[in-house]
């Protein structure tokens, strides 16, 4: 099994398991498991292990049913290592923090991939290429369009030159439920759809990108069938 997969499935799964648990124990159980392999937990965790704590401290209580699908889409994200190698980790922390700008303390502008960006690039730091991921994750940049916002995405966070990465999100995003369960890339349009209704922002925003997404799902799946066995 591969060491890296191993270390970011412990990240996340201690996050699943013990939701609650104080920050010691957490740093204790994940560095544990990172000394069994020979591996120093300190260069190879924390990208991950500090998304999970960001998204943890802004969702888990105040939006729980988004930190469960961040939770899903991190897990969709881990899965993609054998496409994505070294990146894969990048890929999972931006999963882990695509949706934190829906946070209620966060929610600035009401557009949850500007403000997800601008806090975790203001208050946190992050490095630049996570922070242009969360900002312009699954077309973001058309629903920024229907919201009179897009020259300002564009200013502060350019879409990534990366498709590889850019396509990878969006497919981990667009095939986790709102529970954190695998789905379909139809089905969740579907839902979105349906759940804001199709005349509204998000609604027209996810009609218009539909077609964008399908295909970004349908290049990963060409990629990861690609991979050898």
């Amino acid at each position: 099994m591969n060491r890296h997969c191993d270390r970011r499935a412990c990240a996340i799964q201690a996050r699943v398991l013990e939701p609650h648990y104080s920050e010691p124990p957490v740093t204790s159980s994940i560095d544990c498991y990172m000394h069994t392999l020979g591996m120093n937990p300190v260069m190879d965790t924390w990208t991950v292990d500090r998304a999970m704590r960001v998204a943890e401290a802004e969702l888990s209580a105040a939006l729980p049913r988004r930190w469960a699908h961040s939770i899903g889409v991190a897990r969709r994200a881990d899965d993609l290592e054998q496409m994505l190698g070294e990146d894969t980790t990048l890929l999972v922390a931006a999963a882990t923090l695509h949706d934190v700008g829906y946070a209620p303390r966060l929610a600035t502008t009401g557009f949850h991939p500007l403000d997800g960006a601008r806090f975790l690039r203001d208050e946190h730091g992050a490095d630049e290429r996570l922070v242009r991921l969360v900002a312009n994750h699954s077309f973001a940049l058309l629903e920024a369009e229907e919201r009179g916002l897009r020259e300002v995405l564009e200013a502060e966070f350019p879409l990534l030159e990366e498709p590889l990465l850019v396509d990878a999100l969006v497919y981990c995003d667009m095939t986790t439920t709102p529970d954190g369960e695998s789905t379909t890339a139809r089905e969740r349009v579907a839902e979105i759809v349906g759940r804001y209704g199709a005349d509204s922002v998000v609604g027209r925003f996810i009609r218009r990108a539909a077609p964008e997404i399908f295909a970004a799902v349908e290049r990963v799946d060409a990629a990861l069938v690609a991979q050898p066995r």
